[in-house]
């Protein structure tokens, strides 16, 4: 059996879901540019009248105090659409996507994916401070699954296509087709297997691909060369900015869900939130013009080192909390762009005190910490800060600033920023990804040999005899193995069987039985008795011999799943260090 046994579960039927996948990235892109458009549009309508797709800063308007006007309208216009059209447009993306495989098939509805893209260009394009990250992983999502829903598919390959949706989106907007993939895998797939890996890589390959066709070239934020290593007082400076990341990805984390506690505490409709929440980006924006819309401007010049203490100021204080209270009044609108800007506004901070390495040094480090540590994604918050800046030096300080980042947060907060929301409708996912110990564990290792079988040339009256005189035959076992002279299995019989057959003598029929086989993995056995609904097999040696072996019972699966969690919490000594006893030389 175990000659049958890889390290991989994937079948050639991947071939046919990555051809699709490939069809999907190349839709993603081509989705990403019209949201794109659509976001440059709705800003230069709503805040220079002029009709043009090309992406502007709302911050160089001349409406004054009309400007608070502008939010809110289109805060009310998201409001009417969630209600009427679909509630699954509220939020910033990425936490719809993850209830939508998880307790909706990985399916979603076509209106989504019309209604998602054209609120979240509405939200930002009238200056929400918001990415178009979230809302192009959501809007390539459901474009992934509408495909999917076209063939008949699991609902396993219908969530692969939506995240190899979602993967070409963002690889099409951020050029960052690597850190697409992991935040697809992190995040979206709860899986790392080649089934579904190579799909939305090369969907995400194909967006990236296109991207160079339709939208241009990256990086995104290029910045000055950074030295390749920073010695010993760079690295604990990047310990202290993951440390400061992850404080202030938990403020913000905690700022958002307060913000959205406050709004449900209104005595109005939701459908108005979204308005209360365009009105503080409207007073915000009137205080703090750099803090309206995506900002793409602002954390290029963080990268540079040039942005002076007022700007970094007002991104902390004003930016911070606009987008919090935007949120979680439930508009539509991404995380990463303005987590992006915070990050690099800390870093801009920290550059005052920490060793100089280079402009735009430690805001780049605090960008990717504070990704890894508000979303919980520290893969993709490294890999995502070196594709938008092509600056490979700061592999190594980036990795370590983003993992004490990650730390910081799984030690002081429960849930991210994405799945409280999850967790806030009633259910539970887990973030943490491991081999099931029912893959590496044999049936052999688990079974019990001391099994009592029925010999299948018994008579009635043997076997009657037996039961009477000998009461362990009908105790302590649920299933008995029925075999001939040879130990071949040839049939089962249960124990009410045989306490029938002792009370009225209704003689048992010999049933034929499912068996398992002693080189089977634990997994194997578990999903043939969920198919089955049985709980306990007869053990054969093969298919062609069928002597019976053992038995196993789902207890025993149990058992093997109690050894695993013994290994996670038993501690010992294993290596003892013995000192040598120190031996006194005698006097003369």
């Amino acid at each position: 059996m175990t000659d049958k046994l890889g390290d991989f579960t994937a079948t050639p039927r991947m071939i046919t879901i990555s051809g699709i996948a490939i069809f999907i990235g190349l839709v993603s892109a081509f989705v990403a540019l019209a949201l794109l458009k659509l976001i440059g549009l709705f800003t230069n309508l709503f805040f220079f009248g002029r009709w043009s797709a090309m992406l502007v800063s709302p911050a160089g308007n001349h409406l004054g105090w009309l400007e608070i006007l502008v939010p809110v309208t289109g805060a009310l216009i998201i409001g009417v659409m969630a209600r009427y059209g679909s509630e699954r447009i509220r939020g910033h993306g990425i936490p719809e996507a993850i209830e939508a495989i998880l307790i909706g098939g990985s399916r979603i509805e076509p209106k989504v994916a019309l209604l998602k893209p054209l609120s979240s260009a509405l939200s930002i394009g009238t200056g929400g401070p918001f990415g178009a990250e979230g809302p192009i992983i959501m809007t390539g999502g459901a474009f992934g699954s509408m495909i999917a829903q076209l063939f008949k598919l699991t609902s396993n390959e219908r969530k692969t296509l939506l995240v190899a949706g979602a993967a070409g989106g963002m690889a099409a907007t951020f050029a960052a087709p690597v850190a697409s993939v992991l935040l697809a895998v992190e995040l979206l797939l709860f899986e790392w297997k080649p089934r579904s890996l190579v799909p939305v890589a090369l969907a995400s390959v194909t967006a990236a691909a296109a991207r160079r066709y339709i939208i241009g070239l990256g990086p995104l934020f290029p910045v000055p060369a950074h030295p390749v290593f920073i010695g010993p007082a760079g690295l604990l400076s990047c310990v202290l900015v993951g440390l400061a990341a992850g404080g202030l990805s938990a403020l913000l984390t905690l700022a958002v869900y307060a913000a959205e506690d406050a709004f449900r505490l209104l005595p109005i409709h939701w459908m108005w939130w979204p308005a209360i929440g365009g009105l503080a980006i409207g007073l915000g924006g009137l205080i703090f013009p750099q803090a309206l819309g995506v900002g793409y401007e602002t954390i290029g010049a963080l990268l540079q080192g040039d942005v002076p203490l007022k700007i970094i100021v007002g991104i902390l204080l004003v930016k911070s909390t606009i987008w919090a209270v935007s949120l979680g009044s439930g508009t539509s609108g991404g995380v990463l762009a303005p987590l992006l800007m915070m990050g690099g506004a800390l870093g801009g901070i920290e550059a005052m005190f920490l060793p100089h390495e280079g402009a735009g040094f430690w805001p780049l480090v605090s960008m990717g910490a504070i990704l890894g540590g508000t979303m919980r994604s520290p893969f993709t918050g490294v890999i995502f800060a070196l594709e938008l800046t092509h600056d490979v030096n700061m592999l190594l300080p980036l990795l370590l600033a983003v993992t004490v980042a990650h730390g910081f947060t799984v030690l002081t907060l429960r849930r991210s920023i994405l799945t409280e929301k999850v967790a806030r409708r009633g259910y539970h996912m887990s973030r943490e990804y491991a081999v099931d110990p029912l893959e590496i564990l044999f049936v052999r290792e688990v079974m019990r040999t001391n099994v009592a079988a029925i010999p299948a040339r018994l008579t009635g009256r043997e076997l009657a005899h037996l039961l009477h005189t000998d009461h362990t035959a009908r105790q302590g076992q649920h299933l008995y193995p029925v075999v001939d002279d040879e130990r071949r299995l040839v049939g089962v019989v249960t124990r009410g069987d045989l306490e029938r057959f002792a009370k009225d003598g209704t003689e048992p029929a010999h049933r034929d039985p499912v068996v398992a086989y002693p080189d089977e993995p634990l997994r194997v056995v578990a999903h043939r008795m969920s198919d089955t609904g049985l709980t306990r097999f007869p053990v054969v040696n093969n298919d062609r011999e069928r002597k019976l072996t053992g038995m196993v019972a789902l207890s025993d699966l149990l058992r093997a799943r109690t050894r695993s969690l013994e290994e996670e919490r038993h501690r010992e000594r294993v290596l003892r260090i013995h000192l040598p006893l120190s031996v006194k030389k005698p006097v003369g």
